[in-house]
């Protein structure tokens, strides 16, 4: 019987129910997909986080501050020439070793040449070499680690012209390179390029065959997508933050590299004003406590560029990665 009046009571009360409490809601096109948005932009997500690191942004700042002083500095007043030897007035010799001053910011080097202007113009030199190895190995390394892991009748021949090349030493080819040919800018960069993008590439290959056969990309080949657009759509975006990391340590070993050259005798001319120039040149008098600000500045410069792209490397690579995001 409780039962009973329980259902009665409730049939009661939804007849009480007025129709004209209830309207039907007119379907909104615009407001529908307004539903479905969402401002979310991996990139702009990836920028916010990196700029949350106070260190790499200080770095960043050091960085860029660097490379456009060291491209306007030419055009400033005042300044001399990186390659003239200058000859004091007085004495009629040339201004060889004078320690820094206001004629002389940095000071001379043995043969009476402006350090100050020598210094920058060398930071220009390297900061090219630099960049044109960095992005061609980056290029290069993200082209043939790609094809190399995802490609399975590719990956036995990539892999047996890997093993030859990279059982060379790549010093030696380098040296080799820079012996045959005119010592000159192009010279080292196509010496540098030959085999500096090897790690890059294996590095790349190894990330992609660790998610090649997850079940996105199954489907998206039993679904008929083009072997490029898988790899640019979705291999490619999952190891962007490591692929960051080896671009922006390309950059300082290849300057690293041009200094070594330079150290055994077989890179740039004296005549062309480089880092490894001017740090070999003050390896030479480091002996002299009143001559080793030729080592110390362009070893500032050096040290500021490679500690500068390595902390930035790191922090965006960490930036990019999307467990990082929120």
């Amino acid at each position: 019987m409780g039962i009973t009046k329980k259902i009665e009571s409730m049939e009661q009360n939804v007849s009480e129910i007025s129709q004209e409490m209830f309207t039907f809601a007119e379907y909104d096109e615009k407001a529908a997909e307004l539903t479905g948005y969402s401002n979310y932009s991996y990139w702009a997500s990836t920028w916010r986080v990196f700029m949350k690191n106070k260190i790499a942004i200080f770095f960043m700042t050091v960085l860029i501050s660097l490379m456009v002083f060291t491209f306007i500095q030419p055009y400033l007043p005042a300044q001399k020439s990186a390659t003239e030897i200058y000859i004091n007035e007085e004495t009629g010799v040339q201004d060889r070793n004078q320690p820094p001053g206001k004629e002389y910011w940095f000071g001379t080097n043995s043969i009476g040449q402006d350090m100050w202007s020598r210094l920058w113009s060398g930071t220009r030199t390297s900061l090219l070499i630099g960049l044109v190895v960095g992005l061609w190995d980056a290029f290069m390394g993200i082209v043939v680690g790609s094809v190399w892991g995802y490609v399975r009748k590719m990956d036995a021949v990539i892999t047996e012209v890997y093993n030859v090349i990279h059982n060379i030493p790549s010093s030696i080819i380098l040296i080799l390179v820079s012996y045959v040919l005119r010592p000159s800018v192009s010279t080292i960069i196509f010496a540098m390029c030959l085999t500096g993008w090897l790690p890059t590439a294996r590095f790349i290959r190894n990330q992609i065959v660790i998610i090649r056969d997850r079940e996105f990309n199954l489907a998206s080949r039993c679904l008929g997508t083009p072997t490029g657009r898988v790899i640019t759509k979705n291999l490619l975006p999952q190891v962007v933050s490591v692929i960051m990391m080896r671009i922006a340590l390309a950059i300082p070993l290849a300057i690293g590299q041009e200094v070594f050259l330079t150290y055994i005798g077989l890179g740039l001319p004296v005549s062309i004003p480089s880092l490894g120039n001017l740090v070999n040149e003050g390896r030479i008098v480091m002996m002299s406590p009143a001559l080793r600000y030729q080592l110390i500045f362009p070893s500032i410069i050096l040290s500021l560029i490679t500690i500068s792209f390595y902390v930035m490397g790191n922090s965006f690579a960490d930036a990019a990665d999307p467990r990082n995001h929120v």
